[in-house]
């Protein structure tokens, strides 16, 4: 830092903040650190009665945090995000829309461990509604090497964006409700309605909703059926577990889907089928998404709006973080559950 006359200060950088008092009216920080003294600032200076004061003298190399957090937010934030303008040389990342949000852990690493450079998110891989904050970024000191922008450069050459918010496709959506207890009228279908408003929250139209015994041959037909009419999402409720009379496996192997997953590591949700039919995503739900207000179906269910095709390490990682402690109030998405 060095001294100098307030007139001969504009474009450098105020090295402490400046306090202001107008008796009987203000108090308080008229200037803070770090701001780039402009022409129009001088008269106010004066005012206070700053004829001398300190600044940081910017070298060639040097960027000073409000250009640095800018620069650095527009390489990092892709599509359906956005920044505000920097405050105290922070900028906040926001999500554009309603989406799945999307945070290149890697690349997220390799920043902050470059060090001088701070970048603070929530966890990835979930639901975040427009305007919600992602994260902030800042650098640590009042000005930095240009290097280190440079270098962030570099890690994100030829990547995706850091950041991104994947908007949800209106998938058209067929629920198959087994049961022969419920087919045959014995108890009302409580099932249908819960999977049924999980996926209208996504914008999704539920074009077919059926229910059908526990047979393999019906099971496996309705499946197709849907597939024929056109479902972009087949969803198959009941006969998951393990009893002689749940089918629901076995009819949705039979078709011919390729199974990714029958069982993950998330509690509660064990037992959840995972499947494609050609592109089509299948579902088969165990009976914790009815009783359960977060399961690995939510968890997996925005992966698949968004257009990610799951597959198996994607079930495999879920065990980090996939058990739910059954919070009193549920803070789902808000929380570490199903975030590896």
């Amino acid at each position: 830092m060095k001294v100098v006359k307030t007139e001969e200060a504009i474009g450098m950088v105020l090295g402490h903040d400046i306090t202001e008092i107008v008796p009987g009216a203000f108090k308080g920080v008229a200037f803070k650190k770090g701001h780039v003294i402009k022409e129009e600032d001088v008269e106010r200076f004066l005012r206070i009665g700053k004829e001398h004061i300190y600044v940081f003298e910017l070298q060639e190399n040097e960027v000073h945090e409000d250009d640095a957090a800018i620069t650095l937010a527009k390489m990092i934030c892709g599509d359906g995000v956005y920044f505000t303008e920097p405050s105290e040389g922070k900028v906040n990342i926001i999500a554009k829309e309603k989406g799945l949000l999307k945070i290149d852990r890697d690349s997220l690493d390799e920043t902050n461990d470059l060090g001088d450079i701070c970048l603070a998110t929530i966890h990835g891989n979930r639901t975040i509604e427009k305007d919600a904050l992602i994260g902030g970024c800042r650098v640590i000191p009042l000005t930095v090497d240009r290097s280190k922008i440079e270098a962030v450069e570099d890690i994100l050459k030829e990547k995706t964006p850091l950041f991104q918010v994947r908007p949800f496709k209106n998938l058209k959506t067929a629920i198959i409700v087994s049961g022969s207890e419920v087919f045959k009228g014995r108890i009302e279908d409580k099932f249908g309605p819960v999977v049924e408003r999980k996926v209208k929250a996504f914008g999704a139209d539920v074009f077919y909703k059926t229910i059908v015994p526990d047979e393999l041959e019906i099971i496996r037909d309705k499946v197709i059926e849907c597939k024929e009419m056109g479902a972009e999402l087949i969803i198959v409720t009941g006969g998951m577990s393990v009893d002689p009379d749940d089918k629901t496996p076995g009819a949705i192997k039979s078709t011919g889907a390729d199974l990714i997953a029958y069982g993950t590591p998330v509690l509660p949700g064990a037992m959840l089928l995972v499947a494609y039919l050609d592109d089509i995503p299948v579902f088969g739900l165990p009976g914790c998404v009815m009783f359960s207000h977060t399961t690995a179906f939510d968890i997996l269910l925005p992966r698949v709006f968004a257009g990610e095709k799951i597959v198996r390490r994607d079930i495999t990682r879920l065990g980090y973080g996939g058990q739910c402690i059954k919070c009193e109030v549920c803070k789902f998405p808000d929380c570490y559950f199903g975030k590896n």
